[in-house]
């Protein structure tokens, strides 16, 4: 590796860490579990991912999409079972992985991306506001005030540096600068000690303490394949958002089997679930943070700071790590879907605001579930009107059909409303050479239109059929 290439993987990879450790805190605490268990998760699920995973360059961790699915599980059971449920993701996602299923992710449009990557943009964007609260009441008079201009200062550092130089990440800069500002001045602000102490020893191999028995494969089986579902979804499309970045392309099912071994063995050492962290991730690629060291330094170094460096990591400003999230959310946001309202199909546009809203409002896998049901859905509006049949009478007194567009279950009234068998002469051609079979449905119009004719007292002969259309007729019996 060229020196340059190392140095801006240590340094982004060091930016990244920075990033992680509040926002791991922040969901542990969302699962109701101690923080030092998402830290645990944060450092296994990143180290092993940016080893073996199929994407250098991305950021793993305990995220929050996956928190939010366990809360109701650890409120009801206990800790034990979050543990025994992340070792089931995990081997939900290696399963994934091992079939080979990661290609999947090619079925996602790309309004669909677009509406994942605004809809967690605007989720990062809002989770920063808790830390202008405290004690459940918002900040007021100087604090809030101090807060605010603390926040806008890291933004200004993080946007004009790199007009400067490129030479050190610029949100690395604005943490270590913001906190060395606020203790220099003795400012009196919220710092990442005020969330959780995060001292602690090494993590320690464990089973998880439950019975093992089916009762319990009751319990946890429905939480282990959502959050298994949540964060391969997040984990693929962030993939494809750093293939874009990059201008390189990653390997999905690699990935989802990393991602299954990290997450079954961060469930062995009390660790959280965890997938690939958008956030995170943008920080490390805009950091400079291109190959495996950048994730490898972001997971070391958050064991680092549980084992040795608390005191010190404990004094970063909360203020310096909301302004660089602000900054993560703004260049997050497509906004140029915003500019293609007018420009796009109508039905793309809302499929975008579609998956915005209900991501924010939900959770990542109903809002991509949602998304591609209704891009689906309308491409097969859309196919379906493109069927059409032009006709003409031959010289020896019958009719040819020509029909052209894909029959299928959405186009098989249209593709039947065009034919006349009451007013059609006796002898009917139907020609199949610009016409696809796709499903059964297409069979069955196929059938329905021959027994029509037939009541009519007419034949109607069928040609040019391609040889997968022959096939599935010949599979249905035709």
């Amino acid at each position: 590796m060229k020196p340059a290439r190392l140095r801006a993987d240590l340094l982004a990879g060091l930016t990244s860490s920075f990033a992680l450790v509040p926002e791991c805190i922040a969901f542990a605490l969302v699962a109701q579990v101690n923080p030092l268990m998402g830290l645990y998760g944060a450092f296994i699920i990143c180290t092993l991912t940016a080893l073996f995973g199929g994407r250098p360059g991305m950021i793993s961790g305990a995220a929050g999409s996956m928190a939010v699915v366990i809360v109701a599980l650890v409120v009801q059971h206990g800790v034990q079972y979050l543990l025994a449920t992340v070792l089931l993701g995990g081997l939900i996602m290696l399963a994934f992985g091992l079939l080979r299923l990661g290609k999947l992710i090619r079925m996602v449009p790309h309004p669909v991306m677009l509406g994942f990557v605004n809809g967690l943009a605007i989720i990062i964007a809002l989770a920063q506001l808790e830390h202008f609260q405290h004690d459940g009441h918002w900040l007021q008079g100087k604090a809030l005030y101090l807060m605010l201009g603390l926040v806008a200062l890291t933004m200004v550092i993080v946007y004009l540096l790199p007009r400067l130089t490129r030479a050190v990440p610029p949100a690395l800069v604005a943490i270590l600068g913001i906190g060395a500002l606020v203790y220099l001045l003795e400012l009196p602000t919220h710092t990442l000690g005020d969330m959780a102490h995060i001292a602690g020893g090494l993590p320690s191999l464990v089973l998880p303490d439950i019975p093992w028995n089916l009762e319990t494969l009751a319990i946890i089986a429905p939480y282990a394949v959502l959050m298994a579902l949540v964060g391969l979804l997040e984990t693929l499309l962030t993939l494809n958002l750093t293939d874009e970045i990059t201008a390189t392309r990653g390997h999905p099912d690699r990935e989802c089997v990393a991602l299954g071994v990290a997450n079954m063995t961060s469930g062995l050492f009390g660790g959280m679930g965890g997938c690939a962290m958008i956030g995170q991730t943008v920080i490390n690629l805009g950091s400079g943070g291109r190959g495996r060291l950048s994730g490898v330094v972001a997971g070391v170094m958050i064991l680092l700071f549980v084992l040795f460096l608390s005191p010190l990591i404990e004094r970063i400003p909360l203020a310096a790590l909301v302004g660089v999230m602000f900054v993560v959310a703004q260049q997050t946001f497509a906004w140029g879907s915003l500019r293609v309202a007018g420009k796009v199909p109508a039905n793309d546009v809302l499929v975008i605001i579609a998956v915005t809203a209900i991501t924010v409002a939900t959770d990542l896998a109903t809002a991509v579930l949602c998304g591609i049901v209704i891009a689906a859905l309308n491409f097969a509006w859309q196919h379906a009107r493109e069927l059409y049949a032009d006709s003409d009478m031959q010289a020896d007194g019958s009719k040819l059909y020509r029909a052209h567009g894909t029959l299928f279950f959405a186009s098989c009234t249209t593709f039947l409303a065009q034919f006349e068998p009451a007013d059609d002469p006796q002898q009917v051609t139907l020609d199949c050479r610009h016409l696809s079979f796709v499903d059964y449905s297409a069979i069955a119009a196929l059938k329905t239109l021959r027994e029509r004719y037939e009541r009519a007292g007419k034949h109607l002969r069928v040609v040019h059929l391609s040889e997968r259309c022959k096939q599935l007729l010949k599979r249905a019996g035709e």
